[in-house]
């Protein structure tokens, strides 16, 4: 309402403005499935991710415009971050690009060749890309820059499929003449592609335009077969994109449950009281101490522990669910509150003769009580 209604109310109001007759907008971003919120921490800083990821500022810019939630909800992911950096900037784009500039070292000192007679194939390569800054163009107009990234990044595509087709590393050994050919339409394609994704990567496109030796480009430029003279001197290659490994991946996704357990902690309420009952019903409970003599998982069970309790009379056996939270080592020696006087109940083929007490967290966890100081076993609990 107030980008559309009272600030353009407002311009005209003050009368030197010009009033937008478009005010493109998108649907919501969440974050690992949930909505991002500042207030509860659960986003992605910039400057956190600048510290974690430095100089990476352009994938997360790329991932932003291809996730970007233009007509429904969308949502980031670490693992997509990942993946499109991986499969996408650094296999299609960085890949493409760095074979250019690698075999042109290789072969021809990293000098631009000049392009020789052109096959048919090398007519229809240059003919896929030729109006791309129509459709690029086209695309951003209407303020769809998801679209219009994935046409920038066609070019990479087609400048891969290129290479890979026509294999220039294999026809160096016979004809060098073709290979300069392929070499310089390739390399017009990579002076493309750092003005194509001048809009979506700027600093990447900085960087291969400085590896390209250009100093200067012009956006009216995109789509020309001629960017890149023949005997013009390329600077140095570098890898445009670095692969981002799994640990650096879990690392964000654990900040992020760290953070959703700190929420869950700070908004935790505990459950209503049950409802009341007599002295004399609290009565009828036996809840004594014992200690843990023995201590063992039992087969097949993810849940269950075996217990032998010394319990001041004569030693019992209690089975309790309590496995995914203590490993049975940890609970030999200890001390436990248990009822004493439930009757015994069959699990899994072993009579259980009690229960183990057990306060239960907010996240789930299982604590078992135990007496501040050690007493005897079968010490009742007034």
């Amino acid at each position: 309402m107030f980008h559309c209604i009272v600030f353009p109310a407002m311009l005209k109001a003050e009368g030197s403005y010009i009033l937008p007759d478009n005010v493109p907008s998108n649907e919501f971003l969440n974050l690992e499935g949930d909505k991002i919120s500042t207030s509860r921490n659960w986003a992605v800083w910039l400057h956190e991710y600048l510290v974690d990821f430095p100089g990476k500022q352009d994938v997360l810019r790329y991932v932003l415009t291809a996730n970007a939630p233009e007509t429904k909800d969308n949502d980031f992911t670490w693992k997509d971050f990942q993946a499109r950096n991986n499969n996408e900037l650094v296999a299609v784009y960085g890949n493409f690009v760095n074979r250019a500039l690698q075999l042109t070292k290789k072969y021809f000192d990293s000098v631009v060749p000049a392009a020789g007679e052109l096959n048919d194939y090398d007519r229809e390569t240059l003919k896929e890309f030729a109006d791309v800054k129509a459709e690029v163009e086209k695309l951003l107009d209407v303020f769809k820059f998801r679209d219009a990234q994935k046409e920038a990044m066609n070019l990479a595509r087609i400048g891969n499929k290129y290479l890979a087709d026509t294999e220039p590393w294999k026809l160096a050994k016979t004809d060098m003449a073709r290979v300069a050919t392929i070499l310089n339409i390739s390399l017009q394609l990579v002076a493309n592609l750092a003005i194509a994704f001048e809009p979506f990567l700027p600093f990447s496109s900085e960087k291969l335009r400085r590896m390209l030796n250009m100093d200067s480009f012009d956006w009216a430029e995109l789509g020309h077969t001629d960017l890149l003279p023949a005997g013009h001197q390329l600077g140095t290659p570098e890898l445009l994109f670095e692969k981002i490994e799994d640990d650096a991946i879990q690392a964000q996704v654990d900040k992020l449950l760290a953070t959703k357990k700190a929420n869950e902690a700070a908004a935790y309420k505990a459950n209503p009281i049950k409802p009341t009952i007599t002295f004399e019903d609290f009565e009828k409970l036996d809840i004594r101490v014992g200690t843990v003599l023995e201590c063992e998982a039992v087969p097949k069970m993810k849940k269950l522990l075996k217990f032998k309790i010394a319990d001041g009379l004569e030693n019992r056996t209690i089975v309790s669910g309590i496995a995914q939270h203590y490993r049975p080592e940890e609970l030999v020696g200890k001390q436990v509150c248990f009822i004493a006087n439930l009757a015994p109940r069959k699990l899994k083929g072993i009579v259980s003769e009690g229960m183990i007490l057990s306060a239960e967290n907010f996240d789930g966890k299982l604590a078992v009580i135990t007496p501040e100081k050690e007493v005897k076993p079968g010490s009742e609990v007034k």
